[in-house]
């Protein structure tokens, strides 16, 4: 019997374990779209004669795209299911992926990357609250960490294809090559289990049971948990009704939508959307130094989320995300500085990407998984699909702001001044984390719900009290 037991927990870790690679494949595709651009930016310049105001378009369409498709995500995840939702992002993903390739201008681009941000904004709301409904709180974090870690190697994979096929300059092949991993997140998204949180929300427990029993160590620690969510399920309102009329959802909400603007704003996807430009600016003006600079950005995104992973549910949420600023501020304003007194030998122009690859490493171990990882874990069961709707939108709302305005600010602020803004905005992203941010690491679902519902400070709904 005992036996039994070992083998029991064995295959559902195992499987456990399979349903979140699966669904972080998601970000996977959702980082070859964010990578996939900056090599391919140049030769579309070159080929349709675009001005840099164009090029901020085709980059940030898909930004506009993302805002809409997360806004729609909600009602598609909370009437089909989680599943579903993947499954018609999977689509989205193949169709915008050929027309992004067979685009015979710059106008059909644009389109044609607006359809993939639907497709990244279904994947960047549902992925994350997906894994956050089915992962134990034990390693909750670590799997929201995975998608981010799948978005990383997407964007290091479309930073690899783009240089391959820099030798040709076929821009179309770049953008064309994402069918291929759209596909087989389409067949995979077929063996995934609907979430238990969502059948449940439906009335369906049976169905929430049988996931849960197949997901969990024990049956005993299934019902446990089952019964967690239908103690959750009591509240009346829901979605905007519960946002009208509860206080304490509006806080959880607000906070979400603050968690997100914190992100873009750290400057991340500047360097993931412009990094041959940056690149550039730091002295290396070969297409090729360009190209290979970009895959190392690409390479060291990877690497340290893995920092990330280890730490979140060890370390914690909060002291990750305030040591990551720190280092965001120190690698954008030095990097600002170098910019300001001249890059004029090759040792400045090496320290300076060091700088840009210390900045990275501070985003990639701490805002850019563990925000999504708070985001998903700070919304009451009722509010989930509303709280989470709202925060992605703003996630992609802002994520377009920062990619249509960086080369105007590079134009009007100068180079200096543009990273100094960042590095600034960093510094009170420290602050805003301290005062704010609570710590969940270690706590279920529904026991943060309660602390947030018992009208608790927004830094204490994590709290074991």
């Amino acid at each position: 019997m005992p036996g039994n037991t070992q083998k029991s927990r064995t295959s559902n870790k195992a499987m456990t374990l399979f349903v979140c690679f699966l669904a972080a494949l998601a970000g996977l595709l959702f980082g070859l779209d964010i990578g996939v651009i900056a090599g391919a930016l140049p030769f579309i310049a070159k080929d349709f004669n675009v001005t840099a105001h164009q090029q901020e378009w085709i980059v940030s369409s898909m930004m506009f795209g993302a805002a809409v498709g997360a806004i729609g995500s909600g009602w598609m995840s909370s009437r089909l299911g989680r599943k579903k939702s993947l499954m018609a992002g999977a689509i989205l993903f193949v169709i915008g992926s050929l027309w992004s390739a067979m685009s015979p201008n710059p106008e059909m681009l644009i389109w044609a990357r607006v359809l993939l941000g639907l497709a990244v904004g279904i994947a960047s709301y549902t992925a994350p609250l997906y894994l956050s409904e089915i992962a134990p709180e034990k390693i909750r974090g670590s799997m929201i960490s995975l998608y981010q870690l799948m978005i990383t190697i997407g964007i290091l994979g479309a930073y690899l294809s783009d240089t391959a096929f820099s030798f040709t300059g076929n821009w179309r092949w770049m953008l064309g090559v994402i069918t291929i991993p759209a596909l087989l997140l389409l067949i995979g998204v077929f063996f995934l289990p609907n979430s238990p949180r969502w059948l449940a929300a439906k009335g369906n427990f049976r169905d929430a049971q049988r996931v849960l029993d197949r997901l969990r160590d024990t049956s005993e620690q299934a019902k446990r948990e089952l019964d967690e969510i239908r103690e959750s399920l009591k509240i009346k309102q829901s979605g905007w009704g519960l946002f009208k009329e509860n206080s304490n959802f509006r806080r959880a909400v607000f906070l979400g939508i603050l968690l997100q603007v914190m992100q873009q704003f750290t400057g991340m996807n500047v360097i993931m959307y412009y990094a041959p430009k940056i690149f550039e600016i730091a002295g290396f003006s070969n297409t090729t130094e360009q190209m290979w600079g970009t895959v190392i950005v690409g390479l060291v995104n990877v690497l340290a989320t893995f920092i990330a992973i280890g730490l979140v549910d060890r370390w914690g949420r909060k002291p990750t995300l305030i040591l990551g600023f720190m280092v965001m501020a120190a690698g954008m304003g030095i990097l600002g500085t170098m910019l300001h007194i001249g890059i004029d030998s090759q040792g400045a122009q090496y320290f300076a990407i060091g700088m840009l690859l210390m900045f990275i490493v501070g985003f990639a171990m701490s805002a850019g998984p563990l925000i999504w990882v708070l985001c998903s874990e700070i919304q009451p069961l009722k509010g989930r699909d509303f709280g989470i709707t709202v925060s992605t939108t703003t996630n992609w709302i802002a994520n377009m702001i920062v990619g249509a305005t960086f080369l105007t600010m590079l134009n009007t602020l100068g180079n200096a001044s543009t990273f100094w803004v960042y590095a600034l905005l960093n510094l009170f992203f420290i602050l805003l984390t301290v005062m704010l941010i609570p710590e969940t690491k270690n706590i279920s679902l529904e026991h943060i719900e309660r602390n947030l519902m018992k009208g608790k400070k927004l830094r204490d709904i994590g709290s074991q009290n």
